[in-house]
């Protein structure tokens, strides 16, 4: 019988019951997509590590109200969301929202022609200036919803909203965003 990794929901228990081990495991696998929310969130490096390790820190002092069956991602994200939240506007920074997307390896392992490179570089760079444009309630479903690529349940639970709030604000903020990219 093959060994597999514990679920998300038996390392939650763990860490429930006290295993500071599983919790660590649940840190290392989200780490990541922790400091990528908070990165979107507040547009700063140094405010999304320190929003990251904050929201872990409030995520394993919440455990005990963290309820068993319930998804442990969107939990997690949803406190490092606050926290984000919570820091931005602390810090009385409006900055706008600089966002890093990752660009999809769709050429095959083929290397892209310098002009590709350049054109894609510029239209990568004019959607995230339209991005960072919109307001703050469409930046962040559409950061949740495309660049953290969270499902609408889960972008809900981040933001703190309904699911069917999750799908007219996408829908608006993508009407928004098409208007802002062809003015």
């Amino acid at each position: 019988m093959e060994d597999r990794p514990p679920s998300d929901a038996a390392l939650a228990q763990r860490a429930k019951d006290g295993d500071e081990r599983a919790f660590e495991e649940l840190v290392r696998a989200y780490q990541g997509i922790a400091f990528r929310t908070a990165y979107l969130l507040t547009g700063s490096a140094a405010e999304a590590e320190d929003a990251a390790q904050v929201g872990f820190v409030k995520a394993w002092a919440a455990l005990p109200r963290f309820r068993a069956g319930a998804e442990f991602r969107p939990w997690l994200l949803r406190i490092v969301a606050n926290e984000a939240h919570n820091r931005r506007r602390s810090s009385g920074r409006r900055e706008s929202l600089r966002v890093r997307a990752a660009a999809a390896d769709v050429s095959g392992g083929a290397v892209p022609s310098p002009e590709t490179t350049a054109l894609d570089r510029e239209q990568r760079r004019a959607l995230l200036g339209a991005v960072s444009r919109l307001d703050e309630r469409d930046r962040d479903v559409l950061a949740c919803r495309y660049f953290l690529e969270l499902s609408e349940v889960e972008t809900a639970e981040v933001l703190g909203v309904r699911r069917g709030t999750v799908k007219s604000r996408t829908a608006r903020a993508l009407d928004r965003l098409r208007h802002e990219v062809g003015s």
